[in-house]
């Protein structure tokens, strides 16, 4: 018969007293309840995210719901539970990043003017969407039509919840942005941070593996493929090692340029509109309008 030795025995009470010990400001003392109170939820924003999606392309989710709704129905049902869960989501996450001791009370004044604010920019949002649909369908001699851009490609998928999250960081609610794009870029293999601007009739093709950065600003009528980067060159450091926050590091693209498969783009940088750069290219200085890069 087998004996256990005592100093392999799993002592879980010392183990939940040390994850316990964790520094305050990173594991709120809280029960259960509480922390549903406190912690926005990345499994109801990722819903949530899937419901905005069908109010902008209701024609292509709307037969995957009940039958029995209209699609006037189907929209106004649908609004309605993104404005109640989109509300309780925000308020979460302003009550958990507030730096001014927020009352519960200014936190859901917030929440409701951001909502109203975010709601009231989704016909302008499908309107942009539409639009890169369209590009991609042009620009991808594969492609058989617009509506197999819109259920199938994965970059169209990314440019999508990028929109969205770019949409809220621009109406400076935290944390849920970039759920939204890291979300996106589990899916995809696209990672776009939500505070990238982006112009006009953007098409990433194929698109595992690109990388945009957080102040990168991208013009219209641009492609990109699949590696590609635009990324910071080098981080600026405060005297306690820490990266310099709040500052512009990653390159600006213009209009109507083409960057190839595998090319890296890094720092704060212009390559000029009319522009093409050619696949596995390294740039960290300034490219002239109507440049041909190709090593």
């Amino acid at each position: 018969m087998s004996s256990t030795n005592p100093s392999t025995q799993l002592n879980t009470q010392e183990i939940k007293k040390q994850l316990l010990s964790v520094d305050s400001t990173l594991l709120k003392d809280c029960d259960s309840k509480k922390c549903e109170d406190i912690y926005p939820s990345k499994k109801i924003i990722s819903s949530l995210t899937d419901e905005i999606i069908s109010l902008l392309f209701p024609n292509y989710f709307f037969n995957q719901q009940i039958k029995r709704l209209s699609l006037e129905a189907f929209i106004s049902a649908t609004l309605d539970s993104v404005e109640y869960n989109l509300n309780q989501q925000i308020q979460k996450c302003f009550c958990l990043n507030s730096k001014d001791c927020l009352s519960t009370s200014q936190c859901e004044q917030l929440s409701r003017v951001q909502t109203s604010k975010f709601l009231s920019l989704l016909p302008t949002l499908q309107q942009t969407l539409l639009e890169d649909a369209r590009s991609a369908y042009l620009g991808d001699p594969a492609s058989i039509s617009i509506e197999e851009v819109i259920l199938c490609y994965p970059g169209f998928s990314a440019i999508v919840a990028h929109r969205i999250a770019h949409t809220f960081y621009e109406l400076d609610i935290p944390f849920l942005p970039r759920i939204i794009s890291e979300t996106a870029h589990s899916q995809t293999g696209i990672d776009i941070h939500p505070g990238a601007r982006i112009g006009k009739n953007f098409f990433i093709d194929h698109g595992t593996g690109v990388v945009i950065g957080q102040t990168t600003i991208i013009g219209d009528n641009v492609k990109i493929y699949q590696g590609v980067t635009l990324g910071a060159k080098s981080f600026d450091l405060n005297p306690d090692g820490s990266c310099v926050k709040g500052i512009d590091r990653h390159p600006i693209v213009e209009d109507n340029v083409t960057i190839y498969a595998g090319a890296t783009i890094l720092g704060r940088i212009t390559i000029g509109k009319n522009s093409i750069i050619g696949a596995n290219t390294w740039i960290v200085s300034d490219v002239p309008e109507g440049s041909r890069i190709y090593k």
